[in-house]
């Protein structure tokens, strides 16, 4: 009867593999997780965060991106902003409560929730911490420009932190926009659209300014460009591959990372000026 039994990962097993991997004491780790790969897990997605805790004990922290659950921008006119007509409807991004984007993995949300967390304010480019640097990662993030100086990425590649994709596609590797917005690219395409913040007397409308994360920031740079920017860092030796639970997965370090996918950006770009 037992050879039936699924090959439940567990807690422990999980910190054995993110261990084996490269994961330390003290490391700042963002993580990225597509948890059907990884396989059946005792305690579901909790079972992975809080291994990556134990993992990095009390002087690390922990990081995910959750953007935010809304489709307020699928209603904006050409000028970027919400139809009149659905004005009314949208709620206000909550730094608080409002939920992590699906789209991000339940990773996101099992992690914004979790007792201790912390969110930053920015809602199209939010993420949520938990850990020793959790607050200071997610303070002052931003409105204008959030994948960019004095995000949360900044931040997380300044202090020297690293990056997970536990079983998760490369090119869902959101520290490649914060290279997109530091390379020195012409004609960056450039978002401008309004967003509804909740407050105590109702929405508040604001417009937000971003170069543009849903699509390749420069028109010839192929769709697939973060997938290939990752490959081709790993195929030049960067990072670390190996399994958690089930999921072949891969372990970076931000600034490399980060260095090379604007070299690789600037690169694409050609000479230009500036």
């Amino acid at each position: 009867m037992s050879e039936a039994l699924p090959a439940y990962r567990s807690r422990a097993s999980l910190r054995d593999d993110l261990r084996r991997l490269g994961i330390r004491e003290g490391d700042m780790v963002m993580v990225h997780a597509a948890m059907s790969r990884l396989g059946p897990l005792l305690n579901g997605p909790d079972a992975l965060s809080h291994a990556l805790l134990d993992v990095v004990g009390p002087q690390g922290t922990m990081m995910v991106y959750t953007d935010w659950d809304s489709v307020h921008t699928d209603l904006l006119d050409e000028e970027g902003r919400v139809l009149p007509a659905w004005r009314d409807h949208v709620p206000g991004f909550d730094q608080q409560a409002s939920r992590a984007v699906r789209a991000n993995g339940v990773i996101a949300e099992f992690v914004r929730t979790m007792p201790g967390a912390h969110r930053s304010g920015n809602p199209g480019a939010s993420m949520a911490a938990i850990g020793a640097r959790a607050a200071w990662l997610t303070a002052d993030h931003p409105q204008d420009y959030g994948y960019g100086e004095g995000s949360p990425l900044a931040k997380l590649v300044a202090a020297g932190g690293r990056v997970l994709m536990a079983g998760a596609p490369w090119d869902t590797m959101t520290l490649i926009h914060h290279a997109d917005h530091l390379a020195r690219l012409p004609g960056k395409r450039i978002l401008r659209y309004e967003v509804p913040f909740a407050g105590k007397n109702g929405t508040i409308w604001r417009f937000i300014e971003e170069f543009d994360t849903t699509e390749p920031v420069l028109e010839d740079i192929p769709p697939n460009y973060i997938e290939r920017i990752v490959s081709a860092f790993v195929a030049q030796g960067g990072g670390r591959q190996g399994l958690i639970g089930q999921a072949p997965s891969l372990l970076v370090d931000a600034r490399p990372m980060l260095d090379f996918a604007i070299a690789w950006l600037e690169a694409w770009a050609g000479p230009h000026d500036g």
